[in-house]
């Protein structure tokens, strides 16, 4: 029971600590940070806990109220949180007048409260506490603008990949969307042809032409499925297509019970098992074959048809580079510096093109 509310009570703290500004975040970090630092040299000096305590109080609230007069005139359209020449001249002007604000505060509450340092001048109590609390201002300033920057350039990156996602997402959402007519249209057909001679045929190939559609569409929101249901999809869009081809295409499948639940970017494989059904040579028979395997923490992928690069058609090959390049770019957003891609001819008289993946780790999600 204790154990339970001291764990929602730290969950509160962080929610309400994360709810803090950036700003105030360092503020509190940083000046409290210096608070024990300086409490600790002024107990040295004076052997009295109470006095350090109240004049580091006293100094703590200064420096706060003054740094953040600073960041206001930082901040402000003549500055725009740009460190210049200008700027660093006005650091060291501010930086060195906050100094001797604080020091001729604490030099006037001495006498009264008796803040005297034993062996020091009237000067020296002036003069060092100016130059520690102007480089203390000078050195917040700095901090200040290196985290502004810090912050913005990070700002700057997660909008950028943002838009890149967004883009990303219109154009897979526009791919999946305007589905192939030509094969809307020939699936169709086949149905409409099969059904007064075969209707068992025809409602078979009709359910799998549904199962392709609704795995399509449905990828549109869930943009990371298991493998299983991504090779569902890929399943139903070649049995449509035997349907189609009768024996003139021939599939084979495999995947690894391993990789089944493993994760992947959806409708990632789609476009090349379109290209290969499209492209792959059918003079004696198109073989389509889909190898998924689970190697440590990566998939292997591998997708071959019979056929050669060289036999596809100049205006045929800008067409499939597009369904290619799409393919990359997702790669590059779901998988950033953790995929390899590879598309060749296979050697050896296979006559095969094959295109190879190899995934590692979870997609990262859109």
């Amino acid at each position: 029971m204790t154990a339970t509310v001291f764990s929602r009570t730290a969950g509160a703290a962080r929610t309400r600590w994360n709810g803090v500004p950036v700003f105030w975040q360092a503020q509190i970090v940083g000046w409290g940070l210096f608070a024990i630092v300086d409490l600790v040299n002024l107990r040295l000096l004076f052997h009295d806990f109470p006095v350090a305590l109240r004049r580091t109080t006293l100094i703590v609230v200064c420096l706060v109220l003054i740094s953040t007069g600073m960041r206001r005139i930082y901040a402000s359209r003549h500055f725009g949180n740009t460190l210049t020449p200008r700027t660093v001249a006005w650091i060291a002007l501010l930086s060195v007048g906050g100094g001797a604000v604080v020091s001729a505060l604490v030099f006037v509450v001495r006498d009264l409260a008796g803040w005297s340092i034993p062996g020091r001048t009237a000067l020296d109590e002036f003069v060092f506490p100016l130059t520690h609390y102007s480089i203390m201002l000078a050195g917040w300033s700095l901090c200040y603008f290196w985290i502004h920057a810090e912050v913005a350039e990070q700002a700057e990156h997660k909008r950028a990949l943002r838009a890149e996602a967004e883009a990303l997402r219109a154009e897979l959402e526009e791919l999946r969307l305007q589905l192939d007519p030509h094969f809307l249209f020939n699936a169709l057909n086949g149905v409409a042809e099969e059904i007064p001679e075969h209707p068992d045929a025809a409602l078979a190939m009709l359910r799998d032409l549904t199962a392709y559609l609704r795995h399509s569409l449905d990828g549109i929101k869930q943009t990371v499925v298991t493998v299983e249901a991504e090779v569902g999809g890929l399943s139903a869009y070649l049995r449509v297509q035997q349907a189609r081809f009768g024996d003139r295409l021939r599939t084979r499948v495999h995947i690894d019970p391993a990789a089944a639940s493993r994760r992947i970017a959806s409708f990632l494989l789609q476009p090349l098992i379109e290209n290969a059904v499209k492209y792959g040579r059918r003079e004696n028979g198109l073989d389509v074959g889909i190898d998924i395997r689970l190697v440590g923490d990566a998939l292997h992928i591998e997708i071959d048809n019979t056929g050669s690069l060289h036999d596809v058609p100049k205006t045929r090959q800008r067409r499939s580079g597009i369904g290619l390049e799409n393919v990359r770019r997702r790669l590059a957003l779901h998988y950033p510096g953790r995929h390899q891609f590879t598309l060749g001819d296979r050697g050896g008289g296979e006559n095969k093109v094959v295109v190879k993946l190899i995934l590692e780790g979870d997609p990262c999600e859109s």
